[in-house]
């Protein structure tokens, strides 16, 4: 057999051709080979070049991507930047935002968030890994510490709903401070607000009062959880208008409680008083609540330490992945659904250095997001 002789010049030249083979893949086969990679592949790949650039633009846009696990960001409050948790690598990054928001939710891969400058509630929206940024319009009403609840999808699968409930009226405009009964929403298709009915009087007491932050659409039904003990849910049948309040499980006892998606039903999570047992209930039907899971003793003792009290203790949620959390650096409790495996506890550690540099300890709100690097058309 004759031996090849491999040169500099042969070396060349099959890296060539190697390069001229992905150079002339159409688009849309790159795009979608892009589409498996995680995030960081994928920013890697979109500064390689003009063509590669447009590729992975159209891969972050693919409905494939949602095959990649969410990330776990987590915004400081005060701070113009927030630090994001990627499970793949596992390990967190350090993201900077443009300005100084309050987070209330996610919707399509983007942070709801209010101004901080403003004493009524003004909406912006921003995706922390592209870093951009766009305020929304002013409400109909000028309304202070309402509800805020979302809804995704509509006309595309970029385009969500946002509906605003209760809150206190402008004293400047109305002679005096009041409760708002009525409900505005505002869709991102046609970048309007418009007021769609009102409200009763009690339930826009309680959702101004005990205000809560995250909000869960299910089956038709905004629901929120009201901040004060006991807890309750509270409901907003968005198709007929019609309100509702639930119990929820062991409300009496709970330390803390918060509502999260589960396969497209409600859920609840709670910690009861003195360092009992955390565990996940489900709506449902005759709205009667189903214990479905319990945190695992070992994991809920390395959340608290020595406390044992799940006051401190905040929830982030998407479909399929639940987490427990205190602060940046006290690590994190997750409960994943994962296709074929079934539920699966785990422990991530907390954000304590990046790149070998100290973080220091600080409180945060968390959210699950599912990186999107795509520009948006907000």
């Amino acid at each position: 057999m004759q031996e090849i002789i491999k040169t500099p010049a042969t070396i060349c030249q099959k890296r060539c051709r190697f390069g001229d083979m992905w150079s002339n893949l159409p688009l849309d086969l790159l795009a979608n080979i892009f589409s498996y990679f995680p995030p960081e592949s994928l920013a890697r790949a979109k500064s390689a070049c003009r063509n590669w650039h447009a590729a992975a633009e159209a891969a972050a846009t693919l409905a494939v991507r949602r095959r990649h696990p969410p990330w776990f960001v987590a915004l400081p409050a005060g701070v113009s930047s927030c630090y994001a948790y990627n499970p793949i690598g596992d390990n967190w990054h350090l993201l900077s935002l443009d300005c100084n928001i309050k987070p209330i939710s996610t919707i399509c891969g983007l942070i709801l968030s209010k101004l901080t400058a403003t004493t009524s509630l003004q909406l912006s929206v921003c995706n922390p890994f592209t870093g951009q940024f766009r305020n929304l319009p002013p409400l109909k009403m000028a309304r202070t510490n309402p509800a805020v609840g979302t809804v995704a999808g509509g006309s595309s699968s970029s385009s969500f709903q946002i509906y605003v409930a209760g809150g206190m009226s402008d004293a400047a405009t109305s002679g005096g401070a009041a409760y708002q009964p009525t409900v505005e929403t505002y869709d991102s298709v046609s970048d309007r607000w418009t007021v769609v009915g009102a409200m009763p009087a009690a339930f826009a007491v309680r959702l101004t009062v005990w205000t809560p932050r995250e909000s869960v659409h299910s089956n038709g039904t905004l629901y929120w959880m009201t901040s004060a003990r006991a807890y309750s849910v509270v409901g907003f049948e968005i198709p007929t208008g019609r309100w509702k309040e639930l119990r929820v499980p062991m409300a009496e006892r709970l330390d803390f409680a918060a509502l999260v998606p589960r396969n497209g039903r409600l859920a609840a999570v709670g910690g009861v008083c003195g360092g009992g047992d955390a565990s996940v209930w489900e709506l449902g039907e005759g709205d009667a609540w189903c214990l479905v899971e319990t945190v695992p003793c070992e994991l809920g003792k390395r959340l608290l330490g020595e406390k044992r009290n799940w006051a401190s203790v905040k929830c982030a949620a998407i479909d399929g992945a639940v987490c427990l959390y205190r602060d940046l650096g006290s690590g994190i409790i997750i409960w994943r659904e994962i296709f074929g495996e079934g539920k699966k506890w785990d422990w991530i550690e907390g954000c304590c250095s990046i790149k070998g540099i100290q973080i220091r300890n600080i409180p945060i709100n968390g959210f699950f997001i599912r990186p999107n690097l795509a520009r948006s058309a907000f």
